[in-house]
């Protein structure tokens, strides 16, 4: 999948999995993308084909509908012009930058030039101690992206009338900006570091230019002076620096008495060969370094953007590609110790639906009782290679829930032994989610500041013993919750899930 594709799932996931009714997409739209994409790339293409084709198909639909959709799209591509522009003010600002400063003589100790070629030196140890460090560098690119969900948001404001449809456009988008700023980060901060190192070429060799100029207008004198340094201290200085440059074009550098006559004030020596052999050594540690770094960048960033690293084992894509291959969408959920009610149920079969598609069914297993915790993960798999469970075929499932009850003080010799059995006895593959339904607790304790603080230290306590046993977990009022929050809520945890699903071994 190519940059472009990748970007447009995204944004038909955002706007397929917006609360009901917020923007205008029905269960019929999306079974008719399923239907034409499967139609375009036929019953046998591979499940990255057929999303692809269906994200583009979905798409052209959704700009019908909602003018915003087509804007927030050309805001978020990557515009190569920019690249250019910068290199092309660098090397102004290069041309622009006297190296030799108001004065005829070029003080061999302290050119800009020397600066230019410490600063890139800097730069190259840092991206070393990054690299070996293990640090990414799509940090700060994320960190600039933050602010486009409300430019966004912004963009798609509604005309006067439409403001609740609008509302879930500007939502759905906000939404998509996110992800695709997380999704991107990599190609993006290569992008970046590409164009950062073209501008240090250009402006390197707009000031190389710049001196050379001024140098056919100018006579310039060489020299140099010290407070602490003698000639004996400039030689070694210069022939670390300017070494490799007279190696190369065979100009020598001056022994000490020859540097001595050369300290100032005095008649100083010639500069154009001092002259050359800093536009050398500028070539050898800027441009040449630079140049090789942005190649490798611009080869990384055509192989992400022709492969783009996009995660289609999410639930989300999974449900899309066991539709195309007419598998059902189940979803096996085993409570412990903890029945839930008639809208607890329905809201949890909304949930599953929106995450991962309409198609989806719920197996609500009978709960667990107390103290039978060891007996889940049985439970869990008679359940799934029963015969025509929810209508799967046997041992098929797209995530298994573990549904606890917030009222209850997560222990791990019961609520852990729980999780770990479902999780041992989980088909390879598939994700499992520790639900903490929050309905029982907001109704015994209600919502004010204490109950509301009260509330965190209980999801901080089941969070600190899930993580410990390397559970992703989810905290949902599956009778009150705002839709689009529970549904935020719950995909994340069922993202995390997904990127570790093999049985991970008990802390206890």
């Amino acid at each position: 999948m190519n940059e472009a594709d990748a970007r447009a799932t995204l944004l038909v996931r955002a706007w397929e999995t917006a609360p009901t009714g917020s923007v205008p997409w029905s269960d019929e739209d999306r079974a008719w993308a399923s239907r034409a994409a499967a139609r375009a790339e036929g019953e046998q293409a591979p499940p990255e084909a057929f999303i692809a084709a269906r994200a583009r198909l979905a798409l052209g639909r959704i700009a019908e509908r909602e003018p915003a959709v087509p804007r927030a799209l050309r805001a978020l591509q990557w515009r190569p012009w920019i690249a250019w522009a910068l290199a092309a003010v660098s090397l102004v600002l290069g041309l622009a930058t006297d190296a030799f400063g108001a004065s005829r003589e070029v003080n061999l100790l302290a050119p800009p030039l020397l600066a230019l070629m410490v600063w890139n030196l800097a730069v190259y140890a840092a991206s070393l101690f990054r690299r070996f460090a293990g640090r990414s560098a799509a940090g700060p690119l994320i960190r600039l992206a933050a602010p486009l969900p409300g430019r966004l948001a912004r963009l798609a404001a509604p005309p006067r009338g439409t403001q609740e449809a609008g509302k879930g456009t500007a939502s759905a988008l906000a939404r998509f900006a996110e992800e695709w700023a997380r999704a991107s980060g990599r190609l993006h901060a290569g992008r970046v570091a590409r164009t950062l190192h073209l501008s240090a070429i250009a402006f390197a060799l707009g000031a190389l230019a710049g001196m050379y100029l001024r140098g056919l207008a100018f006579a310039y004198r060489a020299g140099w002076e010290s407070t602490f340094l003698g000639a004996e201290q400039v030689r070694a200085i210069l022939g670390v620096v300017l070494g490799p440059a007279s190696a190369l074009t065979g100009i020598g550098l001056p022994d000490a008495a020859a540097l001595q006559a050369m300290r100032l004030p005095g008649p100083g020596a010639e500069a154009a060969p001092w002259i050359h052999l800093y536009a050398v050594t500028v070539a050898l540690v800027v441009v040449l370094p630079r140049l090789a770094l942005a190649a490798r960048e611009l080869a990384n960033e055509r192989r992400l953007a022709a492969r783009f690293p996009l995660p289609l084992d999410e639930p989300y894509f999974a449900a899309l590609a066991r539709s195309h291959r007419g598998e059902a969408t189940t979803v096996v959920v085993l409570p412990f110790n903890h029945r839930p009610s008639p809208d607890a149920r329905q809201a949890l079969r909304d949930l599953a639906s929106r995450l991962l598609g309409p198609a989806t069914r719920i197996e609500l297993l009978d709960e667990v009782a107390y103290g039978d915790e060891d007996q889940s993960g049985a439970r869990l798999r008679e359940a799934i290679e029963r015969p025509g469970a929810s209508g799967a075929e046997p041992g098929t499932a797209a995530a298994v829930f573990a549904l606890v009850s917030a009222t209850a003080t997560p222990e791990p010799e019961t609520h852990g032994t729980f999780v770990d059995s479902m999780a041992a006895a989980r088909p390879a593959g598939v994700p499992l989610v520790a639900l903490v339904d929050e309905s029982a607790f907001v109704a015994r304790f209600g919502d004010d500041p204490t109950a509301s603080r009260r509330r965190e230290e209980r999801r901080a306590a089941w969070r600190r013993m899930l993580a410990a046993q390397g559970h992703a977990a989810a905290f949902v009022d599956l009778e009150r919750a705002e839709p689009a929050a529970a549904e935020r809520e719950l995909g994340q945890a069922l993202a995390r899930a997904a990127r570790s699903t093999d049985p991970v071994p008990s802390a206890r």
